[in-house]
């Protein structure tokens, strides 16, 4: 890049002086907009649970999960998304229960979408709150994952919340092929206006800790990785040929995840393939912010916030965070 300017007759600090023109000149804004609240659903009536290693994140009954979803709504929040907490009982090796149509996701997504009709709701595609060994699909007997069998009961998972009336199905187990057979499925049902928003670049990372103790699935991995079908963090190339095919396959959207230590790929997607991107500012992500601030070593309202227009930067259309409320917050007392 070069300019035909150059210093003094070109400083830029001058618009930097003042805030008026560093807000006219502002090349991304953050708003509430941008925000969707993942939130973790449990069995029972009136009932929460703090999550230890995510302070300030609880698990809900549904009834509270529709109280806060009304906060949510309120403060103009888009979209959540849903997260199960399945009893371990009823975990099995070929995970029926995620495809049950009295479920604890597909009940929570109807009684959500009644109480909150105009509140977006993201429902999580994928086995690994259903599995007896916390891996994302079906297992042979040395561990690996199948590819295709796990991709039909996909199809019935996501078939069963769409029917319960999720507006987004968000597919993040990372089979090969998965958004094709659920895109045919859903328009062979009649859910032709049910979107996708493909986890297409999902890491084997190691930031997700605290959410597998949010939704009971640590302890049935049991150390276990899940190398074999997510991304090796190395890569960025392949992250670009992952989204194009699942564009091509009927994803509506894509997401990163994680989100701040991927925003390259973030950049790279939206630059080179133009297609809605999103991100998830994940569990441990969270974790290590609010370690920081409950510790003051870091000012919490600033420091989200500009966590969060990072990812604007980047080009992400929306960010997945544990912190939309709280912006949603600061960004209302802002105006």
């Amino acid at each position: 890049m070069t300019t035909s300017q150059s210093f003094p007759a070109r400083r830029l600090r001058r618009l930097r002086k003042h805030d008026f023109s560093r807000r006219l000149v502002a090349e991304n804004q953050l708003s509430v907009n941008d925000l969707i609240y993942p939130m973790f659903v449990l069995e029972g009536k009136n009932r929460r649970e703090s999550i230890t290693s995510m302070p300030g994140v609880e698990r809900l009954s549904v009834d509270l999960l529709i109280e806060e979803a009304k906060e949510l709504s309120a403060l103009g929040i888009p979209a959540i998304a849903l997260f199960p907490v399945t009893p371990d009982e009823i975990k099995t090796q070929m995970a029926e229960e995620a495809y049950n149509a009295e479920g604890l996701a597909q009940r929570a997504v109807r009684a959500v979408k009644q109480a909150c009709p105009e509140l977006g709701v993201i429902t999580d595609v994928a086995l690994d709150p259903f599995t007896t060994h916390g891996q994302d699909g079906i297992i042979d007997q040395e561990g690996y994952v199948l590819n295709d069998i796990t991709t039909e009961i996909l199809v019935k998972q996501a078939l069963s919340h769409a029917q319960a009336g999720a507006d987004i199905v968000a597919p993040s187990d990372m089979m090969d092929g998965r958004i094709g057979v659920i895109r045919k499925a859903l328009e062979n049902a009649g859910y032709i206006n049910t979107q996708i928003m493909a986890y297409s670049a999902k890491y084997a990372s190691n930031y997700y800790g605290p959410f597998r103790d949010a939704v009971g699935s640590a302890g049935n991995l049991k150390g276990g990785n899940k190398s074999t079908y997510q991304m090796d963090p190395a890569n960025s190339d392949e992250a670009i040929h992952e989204v194009a095919l699942d564009i091509q396959e009927g994803a509506d959207m894509v997401m990163v995840k994680p989100g701040m230590p991927y925003l390259d790929i973030v950049r790279r997607v939206k630059t080179e393939l133009q297609v809605p991107t999103f991100a998830y500012q994940v569990s441990g992500e969270y974790a290590m912010h609010k370690a920081a601030i409950d510790n003051g070593w870091l000012k919490e309202k600033e420091c989200v916030l500009e966590s969060l227009l990072c990812f604007k930067r980047a080009g992400a259309n929306g960010i997945l965070t544990y912190f939309a409320k709280q912006a949603a917050v600061w960004l209302q007392e802002k105006k």
